[in-house]
């Protein structure tokens, strides 16, 4: 079976990535370096890689100061509304990147509602959302909710008792703070800041929406889209993405060991420290500061998408449901097909993430580092590069059954989802697995039942919660996702959510029905992720029990 699995899983991961690495360093079926020496003379490449690093430390250390001091508020302390406020901390992440962009250009543009205030009332704007200024600063906004659940997971895993004997030893204050509480939450922040500076790499929607393309994941969407899949400047472009991808995943993995990767954000050992009325005031006038400008998105995108007019005010001077009307009757096509290739692939992804995780965790068979390896590897491959590689891989094969090459159908979109997706059920099967006694196979075993019987019959019912929060997490992001559909879309009508939103907010009046689009978007992405973090938050319940 692990034979099996790393065959499929090298198939489906290893060769896509590998032929985008080859067609960087192979000219005319010879090694060269050609390529990457033409692009390092490039100095568009050199700022382009300039600025996607600097976008990623900016980004992990500004979305910081924002998620360290929720998360000691939320993980440290016992206070009314707590759970209101971890909620709020988490709504931004139910924002797609790209409608985010959408929203703060709506918001905090040249031409948005705080410049507009600004303007009328103090003769005053600021360029927020200039240049690498604006994909900063939402990208921050947006994905600070990453560190936040990291270093919450870590804060609440340590335990009281440890705490209490620093106090008693004299520690208090900061330095009780300094010397024991940060350094054991160290690993979950180190964990979650490099999973932003992933996110942050392979980000194509924001700063296409910002127009802003100097970034290496935009330069090779670009490169692509306008000279071709052979292009070899642009798959040198996709090696160093996924170079700097893997790096950080290595350092992700060396930060959190298998057992902790796949438990992370579990409830901690810790109850709170419940605070009186002053610090109940003083935590939710801290978190309102911190909170207000991100959740400004969601405000700017339904304005929006309910905006007749909207020219140089404040708020639309006229509103209008016709734009839901549009999208609903018009391009019904865009829902059904987002529902439908995000279900699939989940569907897809919980049975290869149940079967992978039972095997790391139960089997006894060799390879299964390798497996391990394989099945999270695609968390830190970029979008772009991934459909990239099947592109190249499968542009030309008419596959048995389908009649036509697999790039030009909509299977394509389901397996690279799936496939990009793989890590969230394997995580959640695997966490579901390591809270389930292995008694119960054991006793159903003795009764007769075949290894491969228990584990259908007996296992996988049992971890039915972990395994559908899973497969939850991985239907959100599929529905969501931009970097790869917009190039794997051959045809506008195999279009999800995601690209009708791109493509109309790129056309004259586009930006309503776009808008309405987005908000979809949201509302599918919320949904899920709400079902998922009740899911959780039961097994987490249950487990203490």
């Amino acid at each position: 079976m692990v034979a099996l699995l790393l065959l499929l899983l090298g198939a489906a991961i290893v060769l896509p990535l590998l032929d985008v690495l080859m067609g960087a360093v192979v000219v005319d079926h010879r090694p060269t370096l050609e390529n990457l020496t033409a692009v390092l003379a490039r100095p568009l490449f050199v700022r382009a890689l300039a600025n996607t690093l600097l976008s990623g430390v900016l980004v992990v250390g500004l979305g910081s100061l924002i998620a360290v001091p929720l998360a000691w508020l939320t993980a440290r302390y016992e206070f009314p509304g707590r759970r209101v406020l971890t909620t709020l901390g988490l709504l931004p992440l139910v924002v797609p990147p790209f409608v985010g962009a959408i929203a703060f250009q709506q918001i905090l543009g040249r031409e948005g509602m705080v410049n507009l205030f600004l303007l009328q009332r103090f003769g005053l704007s600021f360029p927020f959302m200039e240049g690498l200024r604006g994909v900063v600063l939402v990208q921050t906004l947006l994905y600070f909710p990453v560190i936040m659940v990291a270093t919450a997971a870590a804060l609440s895993g340590i335990d009281r008792a440890l705490e209490e004997a620093a106090q008693m030893l004299g520690a208090s204050g900061l330095r009780l703070h300094r010397r024991i509480l940060l350094p054991l939450a160290r690993r979950g922040y180190a964990a979650g800041a490099l999973l932003t500076f992933i996110r942050v790499v392979d980000d194509l929607g924001t700063p296409l929406m910002l127009d802003y393309p100097t970034l290496l994941a935009p330069q090779a969407y670009v490169r692509v889209t306008t000279i071709g899949l052979a292009d070899g400047e642009a798959l040198v472009i996709c090696a160093v993405l996924i170079a700097l991808s893997l790096v950080a995943l290595w350092l992700f993995t060396r930060a959190l060991g298998r057992k902790e990767l796949t438990s992370l954000g579990q409830s901690g050992k810790r109850s709170g420290v419940s605070l009186g009325v002053g610090g109940t005031a003083g935590a939710w006038a801290l978190a309102a500061l911190l909170l207000a400008p991100a959740l400004l998105p969601q405000v700017g995108v339904l304005l929006l998408s309910v905006s007749r007019e909207w020219g140089p005010t404040i708020f639309p001077s006229a509103y209008t449901a016709d734009h839901y009307r549009e999208v609903l009757w018009r391009t019904p096509h865009y829902l059904w097909n987002t529902l439908r290739y995000a279900v699939l692939a989940a569907c897809v992804d919980m049975v290869l993430g149940t079967v992978i995780a039972w095997l790391l965790l139960r089997g006894r068979t060799r390879g299964a580092g390798w497996l391990h390896a394989l099945a999270i590897v695609p968390l830190a491959v970029p979008g772009v590069v991934l459909a990239l590689g099947y592109l190249r891989m499968f542009h030309g094969w008419s596959l048995p059954g389908l009649g036509a090459p697999l790039t030009s159908t909509w299977l394509v979109l389901v397996v690279v989802y799936a496939v990009g997706r793989l890590p969230y059920t394997v995580r959640g099967s695997y966490a579901a697995l390591q809270a389930l006694p292995t008694a119960f196979e054991e006793a159903a075993q003795g009764l007769g039942a075949s290894r491969a019987r228990a584990f259908g019959r007996v296992t996988v019912p049992l971890v039915t919660r972990g395994l559908l929060v899973g497969g939850l997490l991985a239907f959100v992001s599929a529905a969501s996702d931009l970097s790869s559909t917009l190039l794997l879309v051959s045809r506008p009508e195999l279009g999800t959510l995601s690209y009708g939103a791109f493509v109309s907010m790129n056309e004259a009046g586009g930006r309503g029905p776009g808008a309405a689009l987005g908000v979809l978007v949201i509302a599918i992405v919320a949904a899920g992720t709400g079902v998922a973090a009740r899911l959780a938050l039961r097994g987490a319940a249950t487990t203490r029990g």
